[in-house]
């Protein structure tokens, strides 16, 4: 007869997802909002995974997304649950706020006046 180890019950369900909660995004649907009205971006796409949320950003419907903002509650104590990555899969900021990650994404709104 041999006995089997199963892991102890803790009590916290873990999370079938990981997705976007009603703060998170406000943030970011705000700053869609405002890149809509200066006619950068046109669609988004929301996908929520087991260990990411993904917020992806077009510029046309099929294309592929202009940016990504993931959040990966996992790397939460490491570098940040948040960042913004380019269409080339670069990482442009990485970071514990929201707000201060999204804004490498406001930058693109200042334009030079004639």
């Amino acid at each position: 007869m041999t006995l089997q180890h199963f892991p102890p019950v803790t009590g916290q369900a873990v999370p079938e997802q990981v997705s976007f909660d009603r703060r998170e995004l406000g943030v970011i649907l705000t700053l869609y909002g405002r890149m809509v009205a200066a006619g950068e971006w046109r669609d988004y796409g929301i996908s929520c995974l087991r260990d990411v949320a993904v917020f992806s950003v077009f510029r046309r419907t099929a294309e592929n997304p202009l940016y990504r903002i993931e959040k990966r509650p996992k790397l939460r104590l490491k570098q940040g649950q948040y960042a913004v990555i380019g269409i080339d899969g670069q990482i442009l900021k990485r970071g514990a706020d929201l707000k201060t990650v999204l804004r490498v994404l406001e930058k693109k709104l200042i334009r030079a006046v004639d």
